[in-house]
Order: C-alpha cells, then sequence, then structure tokens
C-alpha cells in the first residue's frame, strides 16, 4: 500500500511540475509576441507618418 501511496505522490507532483513548466513557456511566448508587436510598430509608425502627403487620393468616389 504505501508503494501505490508513493507512486501516486510522485506522479501528482510530475503534474504540477508539467504545469508549472508549462505557465512559464506561456509567459515566455507572451513576452515574445508582446516584443515583437511592439518592434512591429515603431518600424511602422515612421512610415506611416513619411506617407501622409497633403490630401492626395482621400477624395475618391468610386461607382459601379
Amino acid at each position: 500500500m504505501s508503494q501505490s501511496v508513493g507512486a501516486l505522490a510522485s506522479a501528482q507532483a510530475f503534474e504540477v511540475l508539467g504545469a508549472v513548466m508549462a505557465k512559464k513557456q506561456q509567459e515566455q511566448q507572451g513576452q515574445m509576441a508582446t516584443s515583437l508587436v511592439q518592434n512591429a510598430m515603431q518600424s511602422i509608425e515612421p512610415t506611416a507618418a513619411a506617407q501622409s502627403v497633403g490630401n492626395l487620393g482621400q477624395n475618391i468616389n468610386v461607382t459601379v
């Protein structure tokens, strides 16, 4: 009986360890995604500001 209790405790410990590791991995992936988005926004902002020249193309009426 004591062996089965020990095995059960060990299995539960491994399950908790796996959950903790999965959480850490998800947090790291979230941080990497946030960093990627921030870097992308930094590279887009100067480009968007440079492209807005006057009102060229803002008053286009298309009818079909």
